[in-house]
């Protein structure tokens, strides 16, 4: 038995097939993992993200800090409300986990953190933060929904009265803040707008069925994959690990190296091989028939690289990666499937984003 949402009996009691993700027993589907991911695309769905670790972190010197935590820069955030995604290194560069910080305060922000490394970040976390006196308090309190689509943010801000329903809509990109009791952020893991709300897990329930009863379907951790894969987005585990830096995951534009000066943990290790060849992650189009996984081999001009994520793209009725291959690889490379070399097509990712395919798939597959 694994750790348990506050929506748990919620999931079980909608016929929710239950998985282990990260040490907690989570909703995989609800009956049709494709028919969810269509209805992000096309009109609003929920997902329950209460796994995920809510930090707060606050003290006289919490900017200074985080500038030194972290390889963005927080001095980004000049607004309150502001957020910044970021990568947590090591010392030599790979990467404890992706995260995104909001402003709250000159002396206070929010992190939220993923399920499956929120032990060994707060660890790393409050470790770091003592010299600076800033103090980490995990909010276990808390709940977090994630409501995405062309429809969630209006379908979201209908439960609200019409004062603090106006502030919701009105959040820029990116920005979160506190709204009738909620820290409502407008951010999200699927390539389309919406919110994700942290709130006091007595709510929860509520919250979810009244979102229900405005036409937004559940979603589980499958169509959440799917929808994050096709948006170009990285999963911790797969696509980033310790044994890589961001330089070599598709997150170079999240290390901030100015100013020269600001030396955040893991900096010295990325300046080294900067100029250097190296890898780096790209997207991949599968020209032949079959399914692109994590862990295939993809055969290159420059030599071997690897599958980190892949799957079905049903926006795209094609098969979709994201590869870790040698830096310069483009046009056509072979794909080891089963013992076929198939072939498959370099690509930008993102491969959706707001519900419109971004790459040309007009090519015929193969028979």
């Amino acid at each position: 038995m694994g750790l348990k949402t506050p929506l748990y009996d919620t999931h079980v009691q909608a016929g929710a097939k239950i998985v282990d993700f990260g040490g907690w027993d989570m909703p995989l589907h609800y009956g049709s993992q494709l028919e969810e991911h269509h209805a992000v695309r096309r009109d609003a769905g929920v997902f329950d993200v209460s796994h995920m670790a809510s930090l707060d972190l606050e003290g006289a010197r919490a900017t200074e800090f985080l500038r030194i935590l972290l390889a963005n820069d927080v001095a980004k955030l000049r607004a309150p409300g502001k957020g910044l995604y970021s990568c947590l290194l090591k010392e030599d560069g790979g990467v404890l986990d992706d995260l995104i910080v909001y402003r709250m305060h000159d002396t206070r922000y929010r992190m939220v953190v993923n399920a499956g490394t929120r032990d060994k970040d707060l660890a790393w976390i409050r470790a770091h933060a003592a010299p600076y006196g800033v103090a980490v308090t995990e909010r276990r309190d808390l709940a977090m929904l994630a409501v995405q689509g062309p429809e969630a943010r209006a379908k979201t801000a209908a439960l609200l009265p019409a004062e603090t329903a106006a502030r919701a809509l009105a959040l820029p990109v990116f920005s979160a803040a506190d709204i009738g009791g909620w820290f409502v952020a407008r951010t999200g893991y699927t390539g389309e707008d919406g919110f994700e709300i942290a709130m006091p897990a007595a709510e929860a329930t509520t919250v979810w069925a009244a979102l229900r009863a405005a036409d937004v379907r559940p979603a589980g951790l499958g169509a959440r994959d799917t929808l994050r894969l096709e948006a170009g987005l990285c999963l911790y585990g797969n696509d980033l690990d310790e044994a890589h830096d961001p330089l070599e995951s598709g997150l170079a534009w999240t290390v901030a190296f100015d100013p020269p000066d600001r030396q955040f943990i893991g900096r010295a290790a990325l300046e080294r091989p900067r100029a250097a060849a190296r890898a780096e992650l790209v997207g991949l189009l599968l020209e032949d028939r079959g399914i692109l996984r994590g862990h295939q081999v993809v055969s290159t001009d420059r030599g071997a690289g690897e599958i980190t994520s892949g799957g079905f793209a049903p926006t795209l009725n094609r098969s979709i990666a994201l590869a870790r291959l040698p830096r310069g690889t483009g046009g056509e490379v072979r794909v080891d499937i089963r013992g076929k070399a198939l072939a498959a097509r370099v690509v930008k990712p993102p491969f959706v984003r707001h519900g419109k395919p971004l790459i040309s798939t007009s090519t015929e597959i193969s028979q």
